[in-house]
């Protein structure tokens, strides 16, 4: 892709594996906590979609 979206088109898989770190880290810091881990087994779950969705871009 070439142009004013190129740029962002290549950094979108670098942003969203640091987002989906970001949220093995703050969902396994809920769940261990025992603060709510409703909410944190939601964040492994956004981590894992993040992570398809790299590997679907990438391929």
């Amino acid at each position: 892709m070439n142009g004013a979206l190129g740029g962002i088109a290549s950094a979108a898989p670098a942003i969203a594996m640091l987002g989906a770190i970001a949220c093995v880290i703050g969902g396994g810091w809920m769940i261990g906590s025992g603060r709510d881990r409703t909410k944190g087994a939601l964040l492994l779950v956004m981590a894992a979609v993040l992570v398809g969705n790299v590997l679907i871009w990438t391929m």
